[in-house]
């Protein structure tokens, strides 16, 4: 089983990122831009408006055309999660034979609630689905600065050998069976990011900040423990530790976002914005989810509350923390 030849879907920061690390690993990348004029602009100046000052690596093909894309071993969709399916579904018929179709997104689909490899797993019939997720900024990736990662699928066989033909010193995948898991960190930490940033936002000091971590990762295990994810994938790369990233710098745009909520400025939440924030997308689904699974979750409630602008940010900080006080576990 070999992935010599990867194809990236999405040519924005993370796809960009992607390509340089996966051509760093000895692959043959193609880069896919659904929009002609963006794709040849990327190959003639070689960089994405998405990543400026990021120079992608001379090796990488970049196409507008999407049969060139699938004719890959694996398939990688560096996409925002609302837009999967459409995506997904655009390539899906053309499909001709398996192969491994990796979801790069981090979120929950709205109004289905689907995850992002049940979205490909309807979209795409002839494909294994995967997801990659965990601790990651696009400009170190991109750079080549250390990166550890987990990739899931179901198949065993596909997960070791994908991650092998992905990982390099610097980009090192870990591969996991537990694909909910790997999924609901990284869906759940973008909408606890949000509410780290408010924190930060709202000067309520860094010993508010490090509370909203900690009980946010509570929260985030209760629905992953709830919906069948295992404990050390919750603790690992793609829970704990992408959860601690997005809540520590504004370099993450969850973190960022809740950054400007907290200091009252109006957000911009346009989703093929340059500064998309997944987790403003994710909250509603993932409280939703949460109510209908019995699970408390009332960082994540008080975030789609503020989104939704059904709270003010201040009543939303006061429903918090007035909340009755109980035993931590």
């Amino acid at each position: 089983m070999t992935f010599d030849r990867i194809a990236i879907l999405g040519a924005g920061a993370w796809g960009t990122a992607l390509a340089n690390a996966l051509t760093r690993a000895g692959r043959a990348v193609t880069l896919w831009a659904r929009v002609r004029a963006s794709a040849e602009a990327i190959a003639r100046t070689r960089q994405s408006p998405r990543l400026p000052g990021i120079a992608l690596e001379p090796q990488v093909t970049v196409t507008p055309d999407i049969a060139e894309a699938i004719a890959a071993d694996a398939m990688l969709l560096a996409v925002p999660a609302q837009a999967l399916r459409a995506v997904a579904t655009g390539f899906g018929p053309q499909l001709r034979r398996p192969l491994p179709v990796v979801a790069c997104a981090k979120g929950i689909e709205r109004g289905t609630h689907r995850f992002m490899t049940e979205v490909i797993a309807q979209a795409v019939p002839l494909a294994t689905p995967a997801i990659l997720s965990g601790p990651s900024f696009a400009t170190d990736v991109a750079r080549g600065l250390p990166t550890a990662v987990t990739l899931a699928t179901s198949d065993e066989a596909v997960a070791t050998a994908l991650a092998a033909a992905l990982g390099s010193p610097t980009f090192r995948p870990y591969h996991s069976l537990d694909v909910r898991g790997v999924e609901i960190g990284g869906a759940a930490k973008n909408v606890l990011a949000i509410a780290a940033g408010i924190a930060a936002g709202r000067r309520l000091g860094p010993s508010a900040v490090a509370a909203l971590t900690t009980r946010g990762f509570a929260e985030l295990f209760r629905f992953g423990r709830a919906l069948g994810a295992r404990p050390e994938t919750l603790t690992g790369l793609s829970g704990l530790g992408d959860l601690v990233l997005t809540c520590s710098t504004a370099q993450s745009r969850n973190f960022s976002l809740g950054i400007t909520l907290g200091e009252g400025r109006a957000p911009d939440l346009a989703p093929d914005g340059p500064k998309l924030a997944e987790g403003a997308y994710t909250a509603a689904a993932l409280v939703e989810m949460a109510n209908a699974h019995g699970v408390e979750m009332p960082i994540a409630t008080a975030v789609a509350a503020v989104l939704d602008r059904r709270l003010s940010v201040d009543e939303a900080i006061d429903s918090l923390l007035t909340r009755p006080l109980r035993a931590e576990a």
